[in-house]
């Protein structure tokens, strides 16, 4: 009984720390060109960059978000965070745009390596890399 209480007490403490995870915990790190002025954003401006609801950052830059494959789970976890979707609920957004000829959905890399690549090489480039990627020669997005 007594192995019982202190598995069931663990599991617990468990599933408190997996809902209450630090924001330094998260799976991936913003990132952008280096030449866009901002240096940290609302969640609900980051969501509206990545959805096309906007097309420019607060400076009046234009912005082109990048995503990572819709397979990726770093994306998975940024639709979830971010997007406050998951990835399926996402890709139905965007059939939706297309079909109501709105919108395309940003370009999707196969990997945080060609993220950067392309934030790197795309003046107002936005995008989402793993947050153990290294980002250097791009700009870390604090998002609050």
């Amino acid at each position: 009984m007594r192995i019982l209480r202190t598995l069931g007490a663990a599991a617990f403490v468990l599933a408190v720390a997996a809902v209450l995870r630090p924001a330094e915990a998260q799976a991936f790190k913003i990132v952008a060109h280096e030449g866009v002025a901002e240096s940290e954003l609302p969640k609900d401006v980051v969501a509206k960059l990545f959805l096309k609801q906007v097309a420019k950052f607060p400076s009046g830059a234009a912005a082109k978000p990048v995503d990572l494959a819709k397979t990726s789970p770093v994306r998975a976890e940024f639709s979830t965070a971010v997007l406050g979707r998951a990835v399926a609920a996402v890709e139905t957004y965007w059939q939706q745009q297309i079909f109501a000829g709105k919108e395309v959905p940003p370009a999707a890399k196969a990997s945080d390596e060609e993220v950067l690549a392309y934030v790197r090489s795309t003046p107002g480039a936005i995008g989402y890399v793993s947050a153990g990627a290294s980002t250097s020669g791009v700009k870390v997005i604090a998002v609050r």
